[in-house]
This record gives structure tokens, sequence and C-alpha cells, in this order.
């Protein structure tokens, strides 16, 4: 599996295989330091070193230029000439700071004892495994390891959630993010001072459509293969839109990283033990990092404050609730409503920071939104339905899609493959010619 995984990584660029097996060796070698450590400060010692040397690859292949552009222009701003540090061209790898990230909490839970040492080879595994390796979904030692020493039983295999998982992702990823992409988000993203209001309205709510079908669909066909190989993976998504609350959507959306962040990030900063006002900065740190995660430019930076002080003030406002003695009641009808249409446009807000090719970009779409009526030949209903849709069948009650998938699964093995044959000649009907690479392979 090892070599197949190196194999499947090395297709796109043979050359950045050294750079996932020496992060590879990082966190092997690391977490042995650290597990024969018996002094705490100097397991902490060994811990802080070997996360920071799993850091130090990604900022330099991630965050190398970012910085350096910003240091040139803030000293050209003062005086200097422009180009005194010398920018290097450097390639960002496919899935970095995913395997990155992976390896951290390995690292950390040795060090926490939250994880016994594991075999170099099953590390190593663990890391390289080919469905998450790209784009994730980030999966942590204690879930998957374990299952690595385990002999898997094809019989006892859940044929019909796999298959329901790579089909659904499937469709996601080809009819839905392609067509929504194609048709209107990538012509008003790329020259947003060229498009009407209704153009740049049908753009944003497309881009939040696209970015939820490519990367949940993604992480369905991730979770799908990895369980036809006996492998179960932590759940990506559910119904990130239907959420009422920023706090909500964390809870929803890319759930491994929000848990990620929130156990080695939030918490070790304190997470809700201080006063509100150092939990609001907590909150709003680990976005503004989280944003960061993404991307090294302005844009995510931007993104991540946006749910940061989002997430803030409501804790904020929530922290003075309490002090003032008002009881918390459930939410009526009406409050779950407007709580799901407020969070769904802050969120739709943030993705045209997320999606921008720059923060003035961004404000040129916002203005455009308000500005420039006026014909816009790139909507259409077909487009608007299906943006709709997507955003609506999100909205039904939780747990119907494992519902629909366990009927599924309940069919026979004949019935299941005619299912799935007429999907897969669906999805290849449907789709627009040729499919654009899953956007979180470039973070």
């Amino acid at each position: 599996m090892i070599v197949a995984s190196y194999v499947f990584y090395g297709w796109w660029d043979w050359h950045f295989i050294f750079l996932l097996a020496a992060t590879t060796l990082i966190a092997i070698f690391g977490a042995q330091v650290i597990d024969r450590q018996e002094s705490p400060t100097k397991r902490r010692l060994a811990m802080a070193i070997s996360v920071c040397l799993a850091l130090s690859l990604l900022a330099w292949f991630k965050y190398y230029g970012f910085f350096i552009s910003n240091i040139d222009n803030t000293l050209h701003k003062i005086g200097a000439p422009s180009g005194i540090i010398p920018l290097l061209s450097v390639t960002l790898p496919v899935g970095i700071s995913f395997f990155t990230f992976m390896a951290i909490s390995y690292l950390v839970d040795v060090f926490r004892q939250d994880l016994p040492l594991a075999k170099p080879i099953d590390v190593a595994c663990y890391l390289s495994f080919f469905p998450h390796l790209v784009a994730g979904p980030i999966v942590r030692g204690a879930e998957l390891l374990p299952q690595l020493r385990i002999s898997h039983n094809p019989a006892n295999i859940d044929i019909g959630k796999a298959f329901w998982m790579i089909f659904s992702g499937l469709f996601k990823k080809v009819v839905i993010a392609s067509a929504v992409s194609s048709a209107i988000v990538d012509p008003v993203f790329s020259t947003p001072r060229s498009h009407t209001s209704l153009e740049v309205l049908f753009a944003i709510y497309g881009y939040a459509v696209q970015i939820w079908a490519d990367f949940s669909g993604y992480t369905d066909m991730a979770i799908g293969i990895a369980l036809l190989l006996g492998i179960k993976f932590p759940q990506n998504f559910d119904s990130p839109y239907g959420a009422a609350s920023l706090q909500d959507f964390w809870r929803r959306w890319n759930m491994t990283l929000s848990r990620w962040l929130r156990d080695y990030l939030y918490i070790p900063l304190g997470g809700n033990k201080g006063s509100k006002w150092k939990t609001a900065r907590n909150v709003l740190i680990t976005m503004v990092i989280g944003g960061l995660w993404h991307g090294a430019a302005w844009t995510f930076v931007t993104w991540g404050l946006i749910h940061g002080l989002g997430q803030a003030l409501a804790h904020i406002r929530m922290s003075r609730r309490k002090e003032k003695g008002i009881e918390l009641k459930p939410s009526t009808l009406k409050q779950e409503i407007i709580g799901r249409v407020v969070t769904f446009h802050i969120v739709c807000l943030a993705w045209v920071f997320f999606r921008a090719n720059s923060i003035g970009d961004a404000f040129t779409l916002l203005k455009a939104l308000f500005t420039k009526f006026g014909p816009a030949p790139l909507f259409s209903f077909k487009i608007a339905a299906l943006i709709v849709a997507a955003v609506a069948i999100q909205q039904l009650p939780r747990g119907w899609a494992k519902r629909v998938q366990e009927s599924y699964g309940k069919q026979k093995l004949v019935t299941q493959g005619l299912i799935a044959g007429c999907a897969l000649t669906l999805i290849t009907t449907l789709g627009p010619p040729g499919v654009a690479p899953f956007i979180y392979y470039r973070f």
C-alpha cells in the first residue's frame, strides 16, 4: 500500500515523493525521541522541535513567497529598492498541508500519551495512504493506525455504502461543481469588472455551491474508496449550509480540519477557559491561522478573519446574556430560519474573499453587487435551479442521506450494480466536457 501510494503521489511530480518521505521520517523519529524522554520538559522540547521541523517544510513550500513579497513591499515603501530580497520560484506540492497536519497530530498525540508509539511502517502508511493523501480528510492517528493492524474480511465490507459514497461524490464533482464553475463562477471571478449585479450574485452563490460540491465530493469518494479497502474514515461534511450559526457551520464543514484546529490550536491557546475576551481572542487567532492554512494570501487571511470575528462576536453576546441571567431557550422555527439565512450569507460573503484573486477584486465584486444593474447574459434558469437545489437539499432534516444510503445498501448486489451503472451513465451525460482539478488539491 505504501508503494502504491507513493506511485500515486509521484504520478503528478516524482520529485515530491522525497518531501512526503521527509515528513514521514520526521514523524517516525520525532515520535520515537518524544516517547523515550522521561522528563516532561525534555518531552515537550522534543515535541516542539519535531513539530517545527514538519512546519518548516510546509513554511518553505507554501509561505516563503508570501512572506518575502510582503517584506519586500514593506521595505520598498520606506525607501529601499524593490527586489532587495531574492524571490525564488517555489512550486507548491499537492496535499502538503494535509499530510503535514496529520504528521503533527501524530507527534502531539504521542507527546500527550493519547496514542501509543506506532510501528514505522504503520506511520508511513498512515501518512501516505492514497485516498486521503492529496485533499483529506485529515485523519487522526487514533482513527487510522489501529485499523492497519486488523485483518479485514472482504465479506464484511459495506460495499453498498462504499458505492454510494463514491458515486454521490462523483455526481457532486462532475455534475454540480463543474457545471456551476464553468457556467458562471470562473467567468465572473476572473473578470470582476465586466459583470452585472445579477451575474455577480449568482456567481457568489454558485461558488458556495461549487466549493461544497467539489470538496465534499472528493472526501465522499475518499471515504468510499478507503471503505472498499476495509478502512473507515471519519465523516467530513454534514449539510453545512443548513447551519444556523457560524459555530454550527464549523461543526458541519470540513469537520476533520475543524476538530484539528480545536484540539491542536484553540485548546492549547486556552480555549474557552478564560474570560469572554480571551476566548474571543483564541477563536480569532484560530480562524485566521485556519485561513492561512488554506493559502498564503491576504484573501485567505480575510476569509478567516470574517469567520473568526463572527464567532467571537457570537460568543461575547452569549456570555453577556449569561452574565445578565437571561435564560437560553431553544430556538423557535422562525429564529432557526433566520439563523440559517444569515449564516449562509455571512459564509457567502467570506467565500468572495476566499475565491477572489485579490482583496481589490473581492471589493470590486461586492461593489458591483449593488451598483452594476443591467442585462445578465451569463445568468440561466438551469444553473440557478441547480444552485437553489444544492442549497435547499441541505435544509432537509439531518440523517436523510444516511437513510437513503442504507436503503441502497440493503438491495441485492446485482440491483446495486445496476443503480451504480445508471448513476455513472447519468453523471457522464450531465457533466460538462472535461473536469477541472479539485479545488483542495492546491491546499
